[in-house]
């Protein structure tokens, strides 16, 4: 450089000149980074609060004891149609299983039912059950199924 000339960031060698462009390539590799893992690490704030407390318990409180009805369609011994209905582990007819559905309704606003079928049992049959849990006033059931 020339004495008496301000400093200026140009190189000597021809051709080049001073570089006025700015690299945006790392910044938007970390701004999708930080995303990644904000979309990764969301669920997880969301599911599990930071501050836990034990609320207290009240004797006015709305909420019930939630019962689980247990309904098992299983094939009679000796083949043949039909099915042999179980209702909590206990063979029952269907009367009776409507009668114990009707006094669980009664007692339980939060009543669910988990309908198990052996492969065997007719589609018709099965559903026939749950149109009887549905009727009698269950609004919420699943099929239970070998998770292999």
């Amino acid at each position: 450089m020339a004495a008496g000339t301000p400093h200026s960031y140009t190189d000597e060698e021809a051709g080049s000149g001073m570089i006025a462009d700015i690299n945006v390539t790392p910044l938007v590799d970390i701004t999708l980074v930080l995303l990644i893992i904000m979309m990764v690490a969301a669920p997880v704030i969301a599911n599990n609060p930071s501050i836990k407390v034990e609320l207290p318990k009240a004797a006015t409180g709305d909420e019930t004891p939630k019962s689980t009805l247990s309904f098992t369609l299983a094939r009679p011994e000796g083949g043949g149609g039909g099915f042999v209905l179980y209702l909590n582990g206990e063979r029952v007819d269907e009367e009776k299983a409507r009668a114990v559905v009707r006094d669980v309704v009664a007692k339980h606003r939060e009543v669910q039912a988990v309908i198990a079928a052996d492969r065997g049992i007719a589609y018709g049959d099965v559903m026939h059950i749950v149109d009887v849990v549905k009727a009698l006033g269950v609004h919420k059931f699943a099929m239970a199924t070998d998770g292999t």
